[in-house]
């Protein structure tokens, strides 16, 4: 393969770049507005907020301008040791980072804190597209499979153990990287059964359906019935067999409803009868038409089962107590608008009193009054929602969706595989950023302390981001490279 020398700002995607410095000064607009204090106005004064992230969007320009005159060889090359480099990072905070606001995820050097657990998303996002870009990869191969779920989980590991939840989850995301790359769709799918059940059983968990069966049980047991109906029916080649379970569910659910009538009992035994016999049933069609589609959604069947069964243990004994209240009060079992739902009912009363066009700029009762604690951080969306209202919000909604599109088209032009999987793994990072953030601002999702990008106070994240970014800028300007 050869190469040729090209002018990298004649390659450049300056829509991208355009993109970020719109973000950029509209998230420091946004932090000056929530910090904004009538005896000290000055946007550049570096001991307030404003003026601190003036100085990570000036340092960050300096890093993607350093990053774009890196070679592009140099990321694959060396994605392994910045790997290994971050994960020693990550080690290192567990022991000697600071306590603070609960977590050990702060490294203190002087009067600059960095937070290794954002960094570890940009150097996995790496050695995950240099691991898939090996020759002769193949993501359905067992020990391929497991040596990408490895690089994966051990820095989630890790920032769990800095009791950093909201930075651990985002590393989920690689999974929508895999699912582009031919990871079976079963797999998200199965993803997607957990954390609803999940939901279910904590938003269910004291409702029964009647005196002597447990709503929640009653309704997650019932949807893995339908779930199995509904992968035998995509996925197995005879779909009669679908017919003949679904002749079997309604018989023994008509019989069971016959004998409730005299003879109240629980009914969760009669749905786990059910299930038993699907297994059996789908054992059997293993061994005998000997496809491993039927023992695949056996062992969905069991792991759900055991997933449901074990949520009362994760919940109650895995999570912090602050953890648990902030999911119980985003799913509405409980409500504490003084307590844990403070942050997020102040939130939603800023965002709603901006109305369609908001109150103006530096108008904002909420924000100057501090009614919404970390306004400038992760509750940096309200600030938005309550000076420039509901068109305002949209249009920072949709410069963000096309960025994620803009990223993603890139990714698809991409002729190397280790380019396009980091791209996507940019793409997608930034997704669950957006999509969590604004879930916990508007209420719909837990408080778990995700920033938004581009836009909420602090240098790491703002580094992440511009890292994330412009390392894949410079990887697709090279992309013409190769001949």
């Amino acid at each position: 393969m050869s190469y040729r020398k090209i002018n990298i700002w004649d390659t450049l995607d300056w829509w991208t770049v355009m993109i970020y410095f719109l973000l950029v000064i509209a998230g420091w607009l946004s932090i000056y507005a929530a910090t904004y204090d009538y005896d000290h106005t000055s946007m550049v004064d570096l001991s307030g907020r404003t003026g601190m992230q003036m100085i990570w969007i000036l340092s960050s320009v300096l890093i993607g301008f350093s990053l774009l005159m890196i070679e592009s060889d140099w990321y694959e090359v060396f994605s392994f040791w910045i790997y290994i480099f971050v994960i020693f990072l990550l080690i290192v905070t567990i022991f000697i980072a600071p306590e603070i606001k609960g977590s050990r995820s702060w490294l203190v050097l002087g009067p600059v804190r960095i937070q290794p657990a954002e960094f570890a998303k940009f150097a996995t996002a790496l050695v995950v597209a240099k691991v898939m870009n090996v020759y002769k990869f193949e993501l359905l191969n067992m020990r391929s499979m497991m040596t990408l779920l490895g690089l994966i989980f051990l820095p989630m590991l890790l920032i769990f153990l800095q009791k950093e939840t909201g930075s651990a989850l985002v590393f989920l995301t690689f999974f929508l990287v895999l699912y582009r790359e031919g990871m079976p769709g079963s797999v998200l799918f199965s993803g997607f059964a957990a954390i609803l059940f999940f939901v279910l059983a904590i938003r269910f968990s004291s409702d029964m359906l009647n005196e002597k069966t447990p709503f929640d049980q009653f309704l997650i047991l019932s949807l893995i019935v339908v779930f199995i109906l509904g992968l035998l029916f995509n996925y197995a080649k005879g779909r009669h067999h679908v017919k003949y379970l679904f002749y079997g569910i309604f018989g023994v659910s008509f019989i069971s409803g016959i004998v409730f009538k005299f003879v109240p009992f629980n009914l969760c035994w009669v749905v786990l009868f059910l299930i038993i016999s699907i297994i059996v049933y789908l054992l059997f069609l293993f061994v005998k038409y000997r496809a491993s589609t039927y023992l695949w959604i056996c062992l969905f069947t069991v792991c759900s089962i055991g997933f449901l069964y074990s949520v009362d243990y994760v919940f109650n004994d895995v999570l912090e107590s602050h953890q648990r209240v902030r999911i119980q009060v985003a799913l509405g079992v409980i409500d504490d608008p003084s307590g844990a739902g403070y942050n997020v009912n102040q939130s939603k009363i800023a965002i709603g009193s901006g109305g369609i066009v908001g109150k103006g700029y530096l108008n904002g009762t909420q924000t100057k009054l501090k009614y919404v604690p970390e306004q400038d951080t992760d509750f940096i969306f309200c600030t938005i929602g309550e000076e420039k209202g509901f068109i305002g919000a949209t249009i920072v909604l949709i410069a963000f969706l096309i960025l994620i599109m803009r990223l993603i088209y890139l990714s698809e032009r991409q002729k190397s595989t280790f380019h396009r999987v980091y791209g996507y793994s940019v793409a997608c990072i930034i997704f669950f950023h957006l999509a969590i953030n604004i879930g916990m601002v508007i209420g719909i999702a837990p408080v778990i302390g995700i920033p938004l990008p581009f836009f909420s106070y602090g240098g790491s994240s703002l580094w992440t981001f511009t890292i994330l970014l412009f390392i894949f800028l410079r990887l697709d300007a090279s992309r013409s490279d190769r001949l």
